[in-house]
């Protein structure tokens, strides 16, 4: 009789800045009561969205929706200067959630854009951290969004030239990012660490693993999660046979446990484990109950609640 297992990666879900993000969500409806306001979803997760607002939790797109003197708190993926001052103007009290792995760029970038280099941001367009990063240096971040983008790529002077990175994309892709802007900017400089977060690379390199046994890989996550669909990209580059990313276990496709005797599972950053567990009773009930995890690395690091509720916890007194 054919075994057929799941594959189980660890690390996965939850990295330190999300579990950050979402306490501080928490933490501030308990200490200031509903509704507090969070301008863009908190973290990309669909479920975890839903959970906050359940809780009264308001997500906004713009500063403007969020009525005068509310509290509102900035995402994990960070905002522009710009953001902050039109919180002022509309004198809000904010919060601000930015995952410390992404206020790293952002101070890397203002310090590079203050010694007057050009920073070459590799990042997706249009994505939230993308536009909080280059926010901060306007005139002095270009975006590259991959190797392809490279040949357009101008600058003024070619011996003042630093890239930096969004932190949630593929390790792999960004390198080979980096390695064609040095064939064209030899004396480019790189970030004194790399942008890319713990998070993002342990959870590439344990989906990594699983491709090399596992004929398909599940990644649970939401469409607008960067870091999740990365890890569909990198299972496919690794050489599973079939990737997909679902944010539920009902979105899985019966014919594609077709002729698969190993299921590979994993999750993104910002994925509870309880949609995890979703996806593995489905896998149960559908013949896979046999569960190996697949360890890559020990993940330990954690963040405090940002300074706004760590000071008011102290104090007893509201946000400002």
């Amino acid at each position: 009789m054919t075994r057929h297992r799941v594959l189980l990666a660890s690390p996965r879900s939850y990295c330190a800045g999300v579990v950050r993000a979402i306490q501080a969500v928490e933490q501030a409806l308990e200490q200031y009561g509903a509704p507090i306001y969070v301008r863009h979803e908190i973290v990309h997760n669909k479920y975890v969205v839903q959970t906050l607002e359940k809780k009264g939790a308001i997500f906004v797109e713009r500063t403007e929706e969020v009525p005068e003197g509310s509290i509102v708190m900035f995402s994990a993926h960070g905002v522009a200067p710009t953001v902050h001052a039109e919180a002022a103007e509309r004198n809000l009290a904010t919060i601000d959630a930015t995952c410390p792995l992404v206020t790293k760029v952002h101070k890397e970038a203002i310090r590079y854009a203050r010694e007057d280099y050009d920073i070459l941001l590799i990042g997706h367009e249009g994505h939230e951290e993308v536009i909080g990063t280059s926010g901060e240096a306007p005139n002095h971040i270009t975006l590259v969004d991959g190797p392809a983008d490279v040949a357009n790529v101008e600058v003024r002077d070619e011996s003042k030239v630093v890239w930096l990175s969004q932190t949630t994309l593929s390790v792999d892709e960004t390198m080979e990012t980096v390695d064609a802007l040095k064939t064209k900017f030899p004396n480019l400089l790189s970030p004194p660490s790399d942008d890319i977060c713990y998070a993002t690379q342990n959870r590439q390199t344990a989906v990594k693993k699983l491709a090399e046994d596992a004929q398909l890989v599940i990644v649970v996550g939401s469409r607008n999660s960067s870091n999740s669909k990365r890890m569909v990209e990198v299972a496919l580059g690794a050489g599973a046979n079939a990737a997909y990313l679902v944010d539920f276990a009902d979105e899985i496709d019966e014919t594609w446990l077709e002729g698969v005797t190993t299921v590979g599972l994993t999750s993104g950053a910002s994925v509870p484990d309880v949609l995890v567990d979703g996806v593995l009773e489905w896998l149960a009930a559908h013949g896979y109950a046999d569960v190996e995890t697949v360890k890559t690395a020990d993940e330990s690091i954690t963040f405090s609640l940002p300074k706004e509720l760590r000071r008011d916890l102290h104090t007893g007194t509201h946000a400002s």
